[in-house]
């Protein structure tokens, strides 16, 4: 554009009036800070037009979200974890059978600080069937996956240079639940750590149970907890975990029953202490509903759940004098099931990846009340499951050629 237009004050004043109508009202007045830029690794699927990870890049001061490559050759990169370096990024592969034998298995990457890019490292068997869920300790030295069909969790130790070995330790659940369809047997849904690295947390929607183990990250090994577990309501069906910033609270989503819980923190003996117990549905839904993903918003004061079948985030202010949870309100993800979502590093914007209807939308978040607020962004993308960022260094900013 010439820049001698802008000499006119009658088209500087027009210019700036439509620069502000198409600012979210919730992000006028806010003072302009320094960009904040990151990549966005995006499970799926890879199955119909789905073709593997796809990587993003996201601009957390404007929304934008933008599809750079996709990385093509892995089987159902459903579920994804990076390491606390940013070196690393380990996919499960959500399979039944994995090389000739009954089972999944977990895949590693390196990552490349320049473009964001994805080098396949290896791949090794998960132990039990349907991965659905991988994390990696605070070290950087274990990777652990949880098994859904297998009802088991197996511990990865990870080399020097990225790749992963054989399992030093498989853990097998037992039990069933209150719903004979949903939970004739275990069926661990997620697992990952505490800020110390000292438990892991594994809720079982298949018995009802969040199981608790205590971590030996010499051997890689998880020891019953004593307690060793937390029992949730018959039939609830507990999902996705997540860790208050303070270390004091924790929250349990709920698949079955559409429900949340607040659970107090003991960091020193790993136990969970029921605090509460409120519905994600709003008053008055009929619908058939199954939750599945929480966050809480990295400043701690809002908790946040999703609802496949009313297709909703609902959103909870969190107390943090008690753990309690008071409704702030729904907002519609602008698409169907949305299986994850995830809050960026600043706490700006909530992405929310709607498995179903193949996309990703981006909403900003009022830093006052919570609320969300649709930016008008969003990208498509087949069969979204899972979403992490990565911060993008300084000297990478404008190196996205893959």
């Amino acid at each position: 554009m010439n820049k001698l237009l802008f000499h006119n004050p009658i088209i500087k004043i027009v210019a700036i009036s439509l620069l502000v109508s198409i600012i979210p009202q919730s992000l006028r007045g806010q003072t302009v800070q320094e960009s904040k830029e990151y990549y966005l690794y995006v499970g799926t699927y890879a199955s119909g037009r789905s073709e593997g990870i796809n990587i993003c890049r996201f601009d957390a001061t404007s929304g934008d979200l933008t599809l750079l490559d996709v990385v093509v050759g892995v089987a159902n990169p459903s579920f994804l974890a990076i390491d606390f370096t940013y070196r690393f990024l380990y996919a499960v592969t959500e399979v039944s059978r994995f090389d000739g034998q009954a089972g999944g298995a977990v895949s590693a990457f390196s990552i490349d600080a320049k473009t964001g890019g994805l080098t396949f490292l290896n791949q090794t068997f998960s132990h039990g069937a349907s991965p659905c869920y991988v994390s990696v300790d605070r070290q950087g030295k274990w990777v652990l996956a949880a098994n859904y069909s297998s009802g088991n969790c197996c511990v990865l130790p990870v080399q020097e240079d990225g790749r992963l070995g054989d399992a030093t330790d498989i853990v097998q659940h037992s039990g069933s639940g209150a719903d004979p369809r949903r939970q004739s047997g275990p069926h661990a849904h997620s697992i990952l750590f505490d800020a110390a690295n000292r438990f892991v947390f594994a809720p079982d929607l298949g018995i009802d149970k969040i199981m608790i183990y205590r971590f030996d990250a010499t051997a890689g090994k998880l020891l019953p907890n004593d307690p060793p577990f937390a029992q949730v309501k018959p039939g609830a069906g507990p999902r996705h975990f997540d860790f208050h910033p303070s270390g004091k609270y924790a929250f349990s989503i709920h698949e079955l029953d559409s429900t949340m819980a607040s659970y107090a923190y003991d960091e020193a003996k790993g136990s969970l202490q029921e605090i509460q117990i409120v519905t994600t549905l709003p008053e008055g839904f009929t619908g058939d509903n199954t939750c599945a993903d929480v966050h809480v918003s990295p400043n701690g004061k809002f908790l946040y759940g999703s609802n496949r079948g009313h297709d909703s985030i609902v959103i909870y202010a969190i107390d943090e004098n008690d753990g309690k949870l008071t409704y702030v309100g729904h907002e519609s993800t602008r698409g169907s099931t949305p299986r994850n979502f995830n809050i960026d590093p600043t706490g700006n914007f909530l992405l929310a990846a709607n498995q179903n209807s193949n996309s990703i939308v981006v909403f900003h978040i009022d830093a006052q009340t919570g609320k969300l607020e649709f930016t008008g962004n969003s990208i498509e993308v087949s069969r979204p499951v899972c979403l992490k960022f990565m911060p993008i260094s300084k000297g990478a900013a404008n190196a996205t050629t893959f």
